[in-house]
């Protein structure tokens, strides 16, 4: 399924009165773009990351490009879940949700386990979006027509199997092994959530989008641990070179957060390789589309946060 003419962020139309959530809104990468094209389009944007300094920094960004952006926070540390209930409970002010996008995420960085006992990649990518999409749901509810969108990525067709074992049980680490299997999981979840949410008759739907191969500090961050010094601007540069800006990466987001699409749609870029332009409706793995998989990673993520919804 593709659309008939090329998706231009001018299809977005008139987003007035219509609150959007964000995850990872640092200024340069896919979450602060997405959030940049939604205030000029009218939303009120919550910026939802994990420090106030950051969120300040990407309000002033925005704000810079859009005077007057009705822009709100929250803070939010995706890899603790403690941090994601407060937050929950927190977003309770913010009324009504018609859009949450779990944009933010690491990628192939260092072994780590957090405070929960669980590897910082599956936290951070799969557990902590799960947790904090099921506490707002009754927001996305309140809307009356909410939507989730969550970024998965090309990567997750080179998981051979689905995350659906004990997320505390220690394995060998391979770092860009499991940041696969993250973005496998962001499918996952995806498909089962929206079929869910048909089942229950709720006014919500869920879709999926990946960027292409998009010019953002994630890989250098995920390498080196930080954006600072010789290596990590060499490198960033490197990846700079050979890819799309950012900006053209969260197109597929925006897509799917904005356009007339049905629940269950993955959004990517059209072009060779699906490593950039405009964004289109594109296919997956098989093994995102099992649903004995999906099944199986849902329930074992209810467990792992404590929360069974919907």
């Amino acid at each position: 399924m593709t659309t008939s003419t090329a998706w231009t962020t001018d299809r977005i139309g008139d987003l007035t009165g219509r609150t959007a959530l964000v995850t990872g809104p640092t200024v340069g990468g896919l979450g602060f773009h997405t959030c940049l094209e939604l205030a000029r389009h009218g939303a009120r944007v919550v910026l939802a990351g994990r420090t106030p300094d950051k969120l300040d920094a990407a309000a002033d960004a925005v704000r810079a490009e859009v005077p007057g952006a009705d822009l709100d926070h929250l803070v939010v540390d995706l890899a603790d879940l403690a941090s994601v209930r407060a937050a929950g409970g927190e977003a309770a002010r913010l009324g009504p949700l018609d859009l949450l996008v779990n944009n933010a995420g690491v990628m192939a960085s260092p072994y780590r386990r957090t405070a929960d006992g669980l590897e910082s990649q599956m936290a951070t990518n799969h557990f902590g979006p799960f947790l904090l999409t099921g506490l707002l749901l009754d927001q996305l509810v309140a809307s009356g027509a909410g939507r989730v969108v969550t970024l998965s990525s090309q990567m997750h067709r080179v998981a051979r199997s689905a995350p659906t074992g004990d997320p505390r049980e220690r394995r060998r680490y391979r770092r860009w092994r499991v940041y696969g299997q993250t973005k496998l999981a962001n499918l996952l979840f995806t498909f089962e959530l929206d079929r869910r949410l048909r089942r229950a008759g709720l006014p919500v739907t869920a879709l999926a989008a990946h960027p292409g191969f998009a010019g953002t500090h994630l890989a250098v961050n995920g390498q080196l641990g930080g954006t600072e010094g010789r290596r990590a601007a060499i490198m960033d540069a490197a990846v700079r070179a050979v890819s799309q800006p950012a900006a053209a990466g969260a197109w597929p987001t925006l897509m799917a957060a904005t356009d007339d699409l049905p629940g269950a749609t993955y959004v990517g870029p059209g072009g060779p390789g699906q490593a950039g332009g405009r964004p289109q409706v594109v296919g997956t793995s098989s093994l995102a589309r099992d649903q004995v998989a999906q099944r199986r990673l849902w329930e074992r993520s209810e467990e792992t946060v404590g929360l069974a919804w919907p």
